[in-house]
């Protein structure tokens, strides 16, 4: 019975867990550009009470064994694509296929993002392309990008390159493409908020993203929603809720047998 104690312990911290990144997932069902996270679980140690055995067309065809619960293995994020929002923003931008924006950091690193809602921060240099947070968005060079022309005007083709039109109504180009970058292994990218990720060892190194895979497309005036379905995420918080429930029933009744247990002496 204090097995049972401790393994059901295991799956309420287990539940607990995961109703934090479900309502991590619902808090952020309007973030631009989020992707929503899943808690996996793996079994913990097993006691062998009896081992299965044959010997001589004879013996035990199974395993007799007792688990000690469940814990958190992993969070994985899904990213599939969210719904386009148009947003008559030519300073707004959504990416279509497996790309990331890049994008100086507060550190002077480069991080990744999928939101593109961007914006126009006047400097001394000139009118350069950044973030919410003032950010430097970064051509596919590393180098930032200034814009010192009518951003209405302002023209990003599939592909990233920008350009404008003049007084004559002529397309000219200003000679930068909006980065993009794609991973080997997206799954691990490392979230390290303001909707950043930032790349390590197990994501590999970012690769220019015509080099791997198809080609993503940038769509001007758009913006990613989140991936996040509110009815998908309440299904599983009920879920939750019930296997925390069930499991803090069967601490109650461990409990309750072992009180049985104790007052056999009385």
């Amino acid at each position: 019975m204090m097995r049972a104690l401790w393994t059901a312990g295991s799956g309420m911290m287990a539940q607990q867990f995961n109703v934090d990144v479900i309502s991590n997932n619902l808090a952020n069902v309007n973030t631009t550009g989020y992707k929503k996270e899943r808690a996996e679980f793996k079994d913990l140690l097993y006691e062998t009470l009896d081992r299965a055995y044959m010997l001589a067309n004879q013996g035990k065809p199974v395993n007799l064994q007792a688990g000690h619960g469940t814990a958190v293995s992993a969070t994985v994020r899904n990213f599939a694509a969210g719904n386009l929002e148009k947003t008559e923003n030519p300073l707004d931008f959504a990416i279509e296929g497996d790309g990331f924006f890049t994008v100086m950091g507060p550190k002077g690193e480069v991080v990744y993002t999928r939101d593109g809602s961007f914006k126009l921060s006047i400097t001394e240099e000139g009118n350069k392309l950044t973030t919410s947070d003032g950010y430097s968005v970064l051509d596919d060079g590393g180098n930032e990008i200034f814009l010192d022309i009518d951003v209405a005007k302002l023209n990003v083709s599939p592909s990233g390159e920008l350009s404008y039109i003049d007084e004559k109504g002529l397309t000219v180009p200003m000679g930068q493409t909006i980065g993009l970058v794609k991973f080997p292994n997206r799954q691990g990218l490392e979230s390290i908020g303001s909707n950043f990720y930032a790349s390590n060892s197990a994501s590999g190194e970012p690769v220019p993203d015509a080099e791997l895979g198809s080609r993503s497309i940038i769509r001007q005036t758009f913006l990613e929603s989140s991936n996040v379905q509110v009815v998908e995420e309440m299904v599983k918080l009920i879920v939750a809720q019930r296997a925390y429930e069930i499991n803090s029933k069967s601490i109650q009744t461990a409990d309750e047998m072992l009180g049985m247990a104790n007052n056999l002496r009385r």
